[in-house]
């Protein structure tokens, strides 16, 4: 069975970099298909080479000189093709991206030569086929993927070269043009190739041992996640947790194929299996703790609100009609909490109180800012009672006060409101409730 993998911006930053990926490539025959980022940052300091690009466009769309960032993007390829002893002219290559840039400079194209030549010089150290993943991918007119026609051609093009390098952020639409996939679209680029060709994993090779239980920023040293299913990430990622794109993970998801974490400088590390089921009991209670701050709840209290069923959509309507999107939506007897996050609702803020005046009704309205929404997720709370206690009694230790406590149908989350000042110290107690005092069954 084939594996795909797919080898992030600081896997590939420099020559040294591109000399672990071709150890882990070559160590298992089965890897057969790699899909790199454009290089990343080499030091905290560093430039992306994406960025450098996007640099040099915005630069020649100004109709200024934007000679030096290029410059900056050819020295670190040089750097590259020298370290690695290759013989490898890319001249050509930068005289195309400096024409395009000079003559009628497309954003699309300019960002994605990065990925495009990362691509041509790890299938030359590899010894593998490069294919443009113009050939491969393909948008419609208006740049949205087209998943039908993409597919049929992937499977076919793949058969041909069973040992492939296929660049990451790109295709092409009807005109010819390039066109990228949002940023951190590589992911989906592996994603969609796994899922087209029947992968028995994809392996997405980063710069961490896999996904943590908690934001390192917030926990000191957070516990690696070993197993966790997709419906469980989507819950941390919806609330904040940066994994890997939305989008590849729906792709894989729907062809049922696992996807395998792991660390560039430490492929030793099992890393963390993300999965559509499994039988395995996660270690702890919960499998993770993130989520944001800067949300509004909007209270709204009507006596007698049960036997009026229409007021809850009326409430949902008049946000709706104002583009606001909602978060969470907590009710009593006579009272409704619309929670909503204040970048989309302060611009908006009296369109939408003007509606709920004049359409809802209510008796009174008040608005609680500042509000930090925490999410603990976890399959594991489905056979284990008492969650919420531990989490109250937890908040309640350090004197943290919960604003507001919804949980999910699928009982995979509890998500708790808090001030957002409170919104760290919330994390670290909860984490420790569940993980530091809750030792691994």
């Amino acid at each position: 069975m084939k594996k795909v993998v797919k080898f992030g911006g600081t896997s590939l930053a420099d020559s040294a970099q591109f000399r672990k990926v071709r150890d882990i490539v070559l160590e298992d025959e089965a890897r057969t298909i790699v899909v790199p980022s454009a290089p990343g940052r080499r030091s905290a300091n560093d430039v992306k080479v994406t960025d450098l690009l996007y640099q040099c466009y915005g630069l020649a769309a100004a109709g200024k000189d934007f000679r030096r960032p290029l410059q900056a993007v050819r020295d670190r390829y040089a750097e590259i093709v020298q370290g690695l002893a290759l013989s490898l002219p890319l001249d050509e290559e930068f005289r195309k991206i400096e024409e395009n840039l000079t003559s009628a400079p497309e954003r699309d194209y300019t960002a994605s030569r990065g990925e495009y030549l990362n691509g041509l010089v790890l299938a030359e150290y590899l010894g593998f086929a490069f294919i443009d993943a113009a050939a491969l991918f393909f948008f419609d007119d208006a740049g949205n993927f087209d998943a039908a026609r993409s597919h049929g051609v992937l499977t076919a093009r793949l058969d041909e070269a069973p040992r492939a390098v296929v660049p990451g952020f790109y295709g092409t639409d009807p005109a010819g043009r390039v066109r990228t996939f949002p940023r951190g679209g590589s992911d989906i680029t592996g994603a969609i190739i796994a899922g087209a060709c029947g992968a028995s994993v994809y392996e997405n090779w980063t710069d961490v041992s896999g996904l943590l239980m908690a934001d390192p920023r917030i926990v000191k040293n957070p516990r690696v996640i070993r197993d966790i299913t997709y419906s469980e990430l989507r819950e941390l990622a919806y609330m904040g947790a940066t994994v890997l794109h939305e989008d590849a993970i729906l792709f894989v998801r729907r062809a049922g194929v696992p996807i395998n974490i792991r660390n560039t400088n430490q492929p030793e590390d099992p890393g963390t299996w993300i999965v559509g089921h499994t039988a395995k009991q996660s270690s702890h209670t919960i499998t993770g703790i993130t989520g944001k701050k800067d949300f509004c709840s909007i209270i709204l209290a009507k006596d007698r609100l049960h036997s009026d069923p229409g007021f809850h959509s009326r409430v949902v309507r008049c946000f709706e009609e104002s583009d606001v999107p909602l978060e969470h939506l907590p009710s009593g007897i006579d009272t409704m909490t619309v929670v909503v996050h204040a970048s989309h609702f302060l611009d908006r803020e009296q369109e939408v109180l003007a509606r709920l005046a004049r359409v809802a009704r209510p008796d009174t309205l008040d608005i609680e800012p500042g509000l930090a929404l925490i999410a603990v997720v976890g399959r594991g709370m489905k056979s284990r009672s008492g969650t919420a206690a531990r989490i109250f009694t937890a908040l309640a230790k350090v004197r943290v006060n919960v604003r507001m406590i919804d949980q999910g149908a699928s009982e995979l989350n509890v998500i708790v409101g808090v001030l957002n000042e409170d919104f760290e110290r919330a994390i670290r107690s909860i984490y420790g409730a569940f993980v530091e005092e809750d030792p691994p069954d």
